[in-house]
């Protein structure tokens, strides 16, 4: 490791050298993809290196990708799992029977649904707040005897509610509860929650991480190593929960360009909120950088840089008005999933559980890094 990685790097730098990445036998500044999923003992049958024993343990490929991703976030360590979910899935898994959880009523639909769906069989009460209220929390604390972890997406898909990280880590820690916070949307170039107080960070790595749509991967960070780490990381071990070399491999290839990546689609996505605020046929925008945004002040305060690349708006006319300004796009794809080099739109109301809270009218938008014109003119002639 050359000596000027002593100090501090910025985030765009640590990226894009992969953590400054030098392989010892070669000198290859690409990272490999070590393929092997067992490793050779020596003749008294310990391990050649310690840290390699077995692929569902640990792999130098994805090792790689988590020592970038702990840094990223500004947390001790990072691990990670096959998809989003089942990175969600094993902090919950570490919660044992008769433990209190306390979620918010807007957020991802795939998490909303899975969560009450484990929690009611494991014997997990839930309790939820008023997402873009953090004051909410101590409310949807006030009948449980001890809370275990508070659980906060900002800005929520698709609602894009912002909801304060610093004041939901006091109330948690309060009541001696942990926050879990999911960046996928935001993700560390906007926001770092950790450095606000946050102890648990989780990312679907498919998204904005990788890049590029090619990749199922899940991350979880930590503040610090703690019996709660522990037990997550006893989590992935037990069930294999990790994913292929060649994804990590992936993964790792798509956050060398994140910050680049993050930035353009961020930038997009404020040129096209600011277009659809002012467009006839557009009922409301929904999208944090926007001065009218109700939680614009805290995203401005806790988001850095830009707001993201996700935004959601309402159309005038209701679910067919929405629905046929979605057929009529041509650059912009009907599809579900966000954080991709292209730009996708997708009716929530379509693919959401039946007792969604999302308007029917409603069309989110996962704005990708193509040029600013050409999304521009797709809505308007779509519109």
């Amino acid at each position: 490791m050359s000596s000027y990685t002593q100090k501090k790097l910025a985030a765009a730098t640590l990226v894009a050298k992969a953590d400054d990445y030098i392989d010892t036998t070669t000198g290859g500044i690409t990272p490999p993809i070590i393929t092997s999923t067992t490793y050779a003992r020596d003749n008294r049958y310990r391990p050649i290196d310690d840290a390699h024993v077995y692929g569902r343990d640990d792999n130098p490929t994805f090792v790689q990708a988590e020592r970038v991703l702990a840094e990223l976030e500004q947390g001790e360590e990072a691990l990670l799992f096959s998809s989003g979910m089942a990175a969600i899935a094993a902090v919950f898994y570490t919660l044992n029977s008769g433990a209190h959880v306390v979620l918010p009523k807007s957020m991802y639909w795939g998490v909303f649904t899975w969560t009450r769906t484990y929690c009611d069989r494991a014997d997990i009460a839930i309790s939820y707040y008023d997402t873009p209220d953090a004051e909410s929390i101590s409310q949807a604390m006030v009948n449980a005897a001890r809370t275990d972890f508070v659980w906060i997406e900002t800005p929520s898909n698709p609602m894009m509610h912002v909801t304060d990280i610093a004041r939901a880590a006091q109330i948690a820690h309060a009541a001696g509860a942990a926050l879990v916070v999911d960046n996928t949307t935001p993700t560390p170039v906007f926001t770092q929650p950790l450095l606000l107080g946050a102890d648990l960070v989780v990312h679907s790595a498919t998204k904005t991480l990788n890049g590029h749509s090619d990749v199922l991967a899940g991350a979880v960070v930590t503040k610090e190593v703690n019996e709660r780490w522990e037990k997550i990381a006893a989590e992935r071990r037990g069930a294999g929960a990790v994913p292929g070399a060649f994804e990590a491999w992936l993964l790792l290839r798509g956050m060398r360009t994140l910050c680049v990546r993050a930035e353009r689609a961020a930038s997009n996505a404020m040129q096209v909120a600011q277009f659809l605020d002012e467009h006839e046929r557009v009922e409301s925008v929904l999208y944090p950088g926007l001065s009218s945004h109700p939680g614009h002040a805290i995203a401005k305060r806790q988001m850095h840089d830009g707001f993201g690349s996700l935004l959601s708006f309402q159309v005038m006319g209701g679910a067919k008005a929405a629905l046929d300004v979605a057929s009529k796009l041509n650059i912009i794809v009907s599809a579900t999933s966000l954080g991709g080099v292209e730009t996708l739109i997708e009716h929530r109301y379509s693919v959401e559980p039946p007792e969604t809270c999302v308007p029917e009218n409603l069309l989110r938008l996962a704005i990708g890094i193509e040029d600013i014109h050409d999304l521009i003119d797709d809505l308007n002639q779509a519109l």
